[in-house]
């Protein structure tokens, strides 16, 4: 069943790294799970993205690299999270 993208924003989530990395972008969006929302390098230049459609609204998230959480080192925004560490805002107008 395909989701529905009326009524929802196109975001795209890039992170750059080392070509052949295993980056994916997990957060309240998405119940934290980064099996579901790899992200692709196709030219295979390290630069890895993909977009997702959200509602409006506010979006703590982490990218997860090489099975590593880490922030968005291009996110505007953070949060403390429960880890000690901080977790990536992202607001969806």
């Amino acid at each position: 069943m395909a989701s529905s993208t009326k009524g929802k924003k196109r975001v795209q989530f890039t992170f750059n790294t080392t070509p052949g990395a295993t980056v994916a972008v997990a957060g309240a969006f998405n119940g934290w799970d980064p099996a579901s929302h790899p992200l692709s390098d196709r030219a295979g230049t390290g630069q890895f993205s993909r977009a997702v459609f959200l509602p409006k609204g506010t979006y703590e998230y982490r990218f997860v690299v090489n099975g590593r959480w880490c922030e968005d080192p291009q996110g505007a925004g953070r949060k403390p999270n429960a880890f000690g560490g901080f977790n990536s805002v992202l607001v969806v107008a």
